[in-house]
């Protein structure tokens, strides 16, 4: 029988592969895709990467490396996942996204849009990283934190309301909070006008971002 292969365009040429009896997906051979997992058919396995347990590739995704996805994970869209990165729990990686070098994303986090998260950047939580933003070194984001633009060395400030709702800080100066996204002004004007729910507590948030923003300039 003769040999399959598949040129994954990575520059290595063809290589000796096969199509994931689940989705019809090229996996290389080197690889190593459970029976469990889902690989669609114009997603790509290749290097010594693994997927395992429920965990789903899709779309035009890449995997690839020695990168590991597993448990629930879902890597879709043009996202690519390589390097010693890993992305497992209910986390998804999707849009144009990268995780790479030695960076984990899990739980219940997302990575999306044109998003980087490298280094040995921590990913978790409900945490979303998305837009532009790119997180890198010993940077960690959780809980509720949204980041959304910007290049992050260092882990971002984010401050808790009583209510559970989290406030987090850009590094242009701007705040996130749910589906909010303002200027420093804007923000002011909208958490500290007198009948916004919590305006006190919201405002004296604000102004601690604000401070902590003017320091780090």
């Amino acid at each position: 029988m003769k040999e399959q292969t598949h040129d994954f365009m990575d520059g290595k040429g063809p290589v000796p592969s096969h199509i994931h009896t689940k989705g019809g997906g090229w996996v290389a051979d080197t690889a190593n895709v459970y029976d469990s997992a889902y690989i669609g058919p114009d997603a790509r396995v290749s290097g010594n990467a693994r997927v395992s347990s429920d965990a789903r590739v899709y779309g035009n995704a890449r995997v690839s490396g020695n990168a590991r996805v597993f448990d629930n994970a879902r890597v879709y869209g043009y996202a690519l996942v390589f390097g010693d990165a890993r992305v497992h729990g209910n986390a998804q990686v999707h849009g144009n996204a990268w995780v790479f070098d030695n960076a984990l994303v899990f739980g219940d986090a997302r990575v999306y849009g044109d998003a980087l998260v490298s280094g040995d950047a921590l990913v978790f939580g409900d945490a979303r990283v998305h837009g532009d933003a790119w997180v890198s070194g010993d940077v960690r984001v959780f809980g509720d934190a949204q980041v959304k633009r910007g290049v992050y060395t260092f882990t971002p400030t984010s401050i808790t309301r009583s209510d559970g709702y989290m406030f987090t800080l850009q590094s242009d100066g701007s705040i996130v909070a749910g589906c909010r996204d303002f200027t420093p002004d804007e923000a002011k004007a909208h958490w500290g006008h007198p009948e916004h729910h919590k305006h006190r507590e919201s405002m004296a948030i604000v102004t601690a971002l604000n401070a902590i923003a003017a320091e780090r300039q």
